[in-house]
């Protein structure tokens, strides 16, 4: 988020720089006369990234530096107003296997200077994954503020939209302002809590209208406690038209009315828990409420196996009997949500002494065959 507000803020700047009118330097000779001198004109990162200082100069007293939209690395202009300053650029870690590019535009008047930035690629992933899996997103909740809008959609929606559930999913922000999402101390915090009478949740989804399709998914979160809560890290279908029949992938649930008892659960024509045929599987994780756990999912074109630290939660085999079976043969995207209530949260009854409740994501992370 602070790289597109950066990006934004200093695109107006240039833009009123090049708004100016008469002459674009102290000498009076127009925007044609000015020279812009970076140095260093390149910048080399090795894998483990690091922060380097650009020395700007130019012939005119006010000049911007803007990165590429969506920059794998950041930057901060200093002395913008004066004839000379410097860009202090921060790199972080390169996680993927290959090396990453990206581009710095110094701007004064109508002149133009770019730099080019380069990092070195990891010799193997940061991050843990099956053989033959690269990481392809991931968000790890590091830039305090609101979600990354690039990245991520809330859902908005009155109470018993779904399931029976009493919260309202709302956009960010109740009524009154309380943030139901915020990013600070490196998680993703989504809050159900009661205003006036009514209950505030968030709901929010990944890249809603691309997806992945197969990957192994892996989040670190940490459930609520309290009778009435509904945390979930499950996948729905990009083209959506109905359901069952387009499929749902639930990674990870748990009710707070049953402490640290985590599912999976897989919903489709053939398998769905209105007659009792859902594909599903519990487990005991302790500590799930109030701790850290890794959950994710495997899935090919063969199967889906669900893990809870590691450990497999549930399997289930492409049995070769068509959609009704296996729609889980196209893009689906991710979704994090907090439920208060409803037909299974609020089963053995409600208790609304426990609000407010927080579910916090340390991580997501995407990974797909190379």
């Amino acid at each position: 988020m602070k790289n597109i507000m950066i990006h934004t803020i200093l695109l107006s700047f240039a833009v009123a720089l090049m708004g100016c009118g008469g002459d674009d330097s102290p000498g009076g000779g127009g925007s044609s006369s000015v020279i812009i001198t970076v140095s260093p004109e390149t910048i080399s990162a090795p894998t483990a990234g690091g922060t380097y200082t650009v020395n700007v100069t130019t012939t005119r007293n006010e000049w911007g530096a803007v990165a590429d939209a969506g920059s794998f690395f950041t930057v901060k202009s200093q002395n913008t107003g004066s004839s000379s300053g410097t860009i202090t650029v921060t790199v972080p870690e390169n996680p993927y296997t290959e090396v990453r590019s990206g581009t710095i535009t110094v701007m004064s008047g109508t002149v133009r200077k770019n730099i080019a930035v380069t990092q070195a690629a990891a010799e193997k992933a940061t991050y843990d994954a099956p053989d033959g899996y690269q990481l392809v997103w991931h968000d790890e909740f590091d830039e305090s503020g609101e979600l990354n809008s690039t990245d991520w959609t809330h859902e908005v929606q009155k109470d018993h939209w779904v399931n029976n559930e009493l919260q309202n999913y709302v956009n960010h922000v109740s009524p009154k302002g309380t943030e139901v999402t915020t990013v600070n101390n490196g998680t993703l915090k989504i809050r159900c809590f009661n205003e006036d009478g009514k209950i505030y949740s968030g709901r929010v989804y990944a890249h809603v209208k691309e997806g992945w399709k197969y990957g192994y998914i892996e989040a670190s979160i940490k459930l609520p406690k309290g009778k009435g809560t509904w945390p979930a890290f499950w996948m729905m279908p990009v083209n959506f038209r109905s359901w069952p029949a387009d499929g749902e992938i639930d990674i990870m649930e748990e009710v707070g009315a049953d402490p640290n008892q985590v599912s999976s659960s897989l919903h489709a024509n053939a398998h769905v828990h209105s007659n009792n045929t859902q594909v599903t599987h519990a487990m005991y994780c302790a500590g799930a409420e109030g701790e850290f756990h890794t959950y994710a999912i495997l899935w090919t074109q063969q199967n889906i196996t669900t893990y809870v630290d590691g450990k497999v939660q549930l399997s289930y085999d492409n049995r070769g009997l068509g959609h009704d079976d296996w729609p889980y043969d196209a893009p689906f995207y991710v979704i994090f949500n907090l439920a208060w209530g409803g037909d299974w949260g609020g089963y053995k009854g409600v208790d609304e002494s426990a609000l407010p409740v927080t579910m916090e994501v340390d991580y997501v992370r995407v990974f797909q065959k190379k």
